[in-house]
């Protein structure tokens, strides 16, 4: 069957703009123009009841494409700090309150790890990508990125938690790096790039 414009549209489900600007980065190489929630006219606010990342991106992008009728991309992602047993996790984005800035969230992080012995920072950052097809069920894709946190923000790119996640095989932390450093070794990217290959393959079905 050939393939309608409409089909050759990716519905990315976020209206984070920092991380809408890195998908589209990184799914560059796909044979689909990435459209918006805003692009699509989706006032829709689909809520993250899942209890991991997995269940959340799996419930945005199922949900997201049955209001769109496009095949669509979501990610849920966050920071997991071992010695806060995991946090702040699914709730990354939420750890200082609904309203809260990345500087709140970071702040928030540092008062939380005051007397955690600097060897114990150890952390990753974890992306899960759920692209599903109106009606059917989702393909998942896992990226992990390791690390450890550092007491001060470092550098001017990047968002949310990137100032203080430093990344050990670099030695600089995620706002540290360049969007194309960034691009090759973050948990997203991870996570991106095994996606892109299913969407390549897909499109040629």
């Amino acid at each position: 069957m050939p393939v309608t414009k409409k089909s050759r549209m990716l519905l990315i489900a976020t209206r984070n703009p920092g991380k809408l600007r890195e998908l589209r980065i990184l799914l560059a190489g796909t044979p689909y123009e990435c459209i918006s929630l805003d692009d699509a006219d989706i006032n829709e606010e689909v809520p993250e009841t899942g209890q991991s990342f997995e269940e959340n991106a799996i419930i945005k992008a199922t949900e997201y494409a049955r209001l769109s009728g496009l095949l669509t991309l979501a990610d849920d992602s966050g920071l997991e700090v071992d010695a806060l047993d995991g946090e702040p996790g699914i709730k990354s984005a939420r750890y200082a309150g609904d309203n809260a800035s990345d500087a709140d969230r970071i702040d928030l992080l540092i008062r939380k790890l005051s007397n955690i012995p600097d060897d114990k920072l150890t952390a990753r950052f974890r992306c899960v990508i759920a692209v599903v097809s109106p009606g059917s069920d989702p393909e998942i894709y896992k990226g992990t990125c390791e690390g450890r946190i550092v007491r001060s923000p470092r550098g001017n790119g990047g968002f949310g938690y990137d100032p203080v996640f430093l990344s050990v095989e670099l030695g600089k932390t995620m706002a540290e790096l360049s969007p194309d450093e960034k691009n090759r070794y973050s948990h997203r990217s991870i996570a991106s790039q095994k996606a892109c290959e299913y969407l390549k393959i897909k499109v040629a079905d």
